[in-house]
């Protein structure tokens, strides 16, 4: 492209805004989105990008920003407790996925024509072994599997992933021919600069951040918060950067060290929108790597090392989520899916294992194509292996307590949500006896250890009522939320106790009618707080707090009459607009005549309703 950076800027912008929506539309997710917009735009599709390695080098930024954000989510506490799955699983994907990458790349005589050394496939096998920490998080995050158990133990895999590249990244020098002081080295010097950089990150981080924040917070200035957060952020990168370490890591550590300060979720504000562009742009950089030329020339070769990549890191993936990472078999296959890809620092690797001497030119194209179509190909896995598990549901196990013993309760609550605790603290206030029935086993896992008589149940299942000693049971409060098990308990109540007291929740007026018709005490769920916040608003307004209180004794009332006469008529839709209409005329008239008449009095007058109490 000829033009300056304003036209490639908006290239891409629009690549961005018509290709995401159009793959996500499709289920595609917006990564693959991205990877194909670069893909179309790069050096091997229309050539308006016609280097991709400067676009690459510059969209870091957005993936050094999403560590930052994942450090803000992670105090130390929860690092220091997270060591396990970091160390354990993380350091057994790392060794196992580099031991069997690497004995093939050296025995499988794929990669080459000529058989590879134990150091080029040591370094094969490493670069291969690792996942890519940006595809990985968005995919995970666009599904909101981030706080599940595969993506917690995906992000301590990555974490650790990240990790192990630096040292990886220093020896590679020292396994090639390169053995100068440019070529790098892993002497005291280089150790000792590596530990003063995290020093300085630390204690910045620590001591210093804090003071520079709460004295920017004060100017009230979003612009330059805004500014002190970028600085941050790629200030912690850059030195990192200087003593040979990764960017990502001085990022990731500063947004620890912040995680636990007043300034987190202004700072996670004010990066995010910064980090997901700039993801988008790392995305379409890693499409524009793709060497299609490569893939064209070769697509038997490339396929079947995209095959055996992805299926070797799937297989160890699945049995390091078993074990030592203790998934189930559906979690693990989710983790298999999300990191069976390679990673962007593979394209580091091997551009550094090639000016060391230990990949030719060929190898290091053939690779970078083989990680770049695995990324691709990654989205349309997670796909098929979610489209997998949801025709394949997992079994719900059976849930038994022991068997209910008959105390004689006088009053049994069907659903124990905040409505019918409340109604059950009122009964333990008294000293009443009850018994509750949850459809919800976490929820009667929670309930029953504060001493709650509630058992797991259908409460709308005869045997199960029986059981509870419903036929000895005074009153019936039927407290469930969903309109339709609400109707159906009441009418199973109703058929087996006709003679009891029942009184139901009811979502809004219709439900109450339709509880109404059988007979059962309807009461709306919101209508009488609403009706104590008015009357609170009433007083504050400044009027004094008996007239606060009569007038809303008085809508009460008016609202009962409403409830009860349009109960006759509401099967009839034109009865009930005109009841609405002249009940609105009547509540103007309300305040300023006597309780009982206007057109409301006279229409409940002529049909014999009246009121019910609330």
């Amino acid at each position: 492209m000829h033009g300056g950076g304003l036209e490639l800027a908006l290239v891409f912008l629009l690549a961005a805004v018509i290709a995401v929506p159009v793959f996500r539309r499709f289920g595609l997710g917006a990564v693959l989105g991205y990877l194909a917009a670069g893909v179309v735009l790069g050096p091997y599709g229309l050539r308006v990008v016609r280097n991709a390695e400067p676009v690459l080098a510059a969209s870091e930024i957005g993936v050094v920003m999403m560590l930052f954000v994942i450090g803000l989510e992670l105090s130390p506490a929860r690092l220091k407790v997270m060591r396990k799955p970091v160390f354990g699983a993380g350091g057994a994907q790392v060794l196992l996925s580099a031991l069997a990458l690497g004995a093939l790349a050296m025995f499988g005589g794929v990669l080459s024509t000529e058989a590879l050394g134990w150091k080029a496939a040591l370094v094969v096998g490493l670069g291969l072994a690792l996942s890519s920490t940006a595809v990985g998080l968005q995919l995970l995050s666009e599904r909101k599997s981030l706080t599940t158990d595969h993506g917690r133990l995906a992000f301590a895999i990555l974490l650790f992933q990240d990790l192990a590249a630096i040292p990886l990244l220093a020896a590679i020098p020292l396994l090639g021919q390169a053995h100068s002081a440019e070529g790098g080295g892993l002497g005291w010097e280089a150790v000792a600069k590596a530990l003063g950089a995290i020093a300085v990150v630390v204690v910045g981080g620590r001591i210093v951040l804090r003071q520079v924040f709460r004295a920017v917070a004060r100017t009230q200035m979003p612009e330059v918060f805004t500014g002190a957060a970028l600085l941050t952020v790629l200030g912690a990168a850059w030195i990192m950067q200087l003593a040979g370490l990764s960017a990502g890591l001085g990022a990731f550590l500063a947004g620890v060290l912040l995680a636990d300060s007043e300034f987190r979720h202004e700072l996670e504000a004010q990066i995010d929108p910064f980090k997901g562009l700039l993801l988008g742009l790392f995305f379409m950089a890693v499409g524009m790597s793709i060497d299609l030329q490569r893939v064209l020339s070769e697509p038997g070769l490339i396929a079947a090392l995209v095959v055996v990549l992805m299926g070797v890191k799937f297989a160890i993936l699945f049995a390091v989520g078993l074990r030592p990472g203790g998934l189930d078999r559906r979690e693990a296959l989710q983790l298999g899916a999300v990191l069976a890809l390679g990673g962007e620092f593979a394209f580091v690797v091997f551009g550094e294992a090639l000016s060391a001497g230990l990949i030719d030119d060929a190898m290091r194209d053939r690779l970078v194509a083989v990680v770049g179509v695995s990324m691709a190909l990654t989205p349309l896995l997670l796909i098929a292996i979610a489209r997998l598990l949801a025709a394949n549901p997992a079994p719900k196990p059976p849930r038994a307590f022991d068997a209910i013993p008959d105390h004689h309760p006088q009053v049994l609550i069907a659903g124990f949500g905040r409505f019918g605790q409340i109604v059950a603290r009122l009964l333990v206030a008294q000293k009443t006896p009850f018994i509750a029935i949850e459809h919800s086993a976490d929820q009667v896992d929670f309930v029953r250890r504060f001493g709650n008589p509630v058992y797991y149940g259908d409460p709308a299942r005869p045997e199960l009522l029986r059981s509870a000693g419903a036929a000895q049971v005074k009153v019936f409060v039927v407290a469930i939320g969903g309109v339709e098990e609400n109707l159906r308990t009441v009418r199973v109540i109703r058929r087996l106790y006709p003679d009891a007291s029942v009184f139901a929740r009811a979502r809004d007026r219709r439900h109450a009618w339709q509880l109404m018709d059988l007979g059962v005490k309807a009461m709306r769920e919101t209508f009488h707080s609403s009706l104590r916040l008015g009357e609170a608003v009433l007083a504050e307004l400044g009027l004094p707090a008996d007239v606060a209180r009569d007038h809303a004794e008085r809508f009460r009332e008016h609202d009962q009459r409403l409830l009860d006469a349009q109960y006759l008529v509401h099967d009839d839709d034109d009865a009930l607009l005109q009841s609405s209409q002249d009940a609105r005329r009547e509540l103007e008239e309300l305040f300023n005549a006597d309780q009982g008449e206007g057109v409301l009095g006279e229409i409940a007058a002529t049909n014999g309703a009246t009121p019910t109490g609330p």
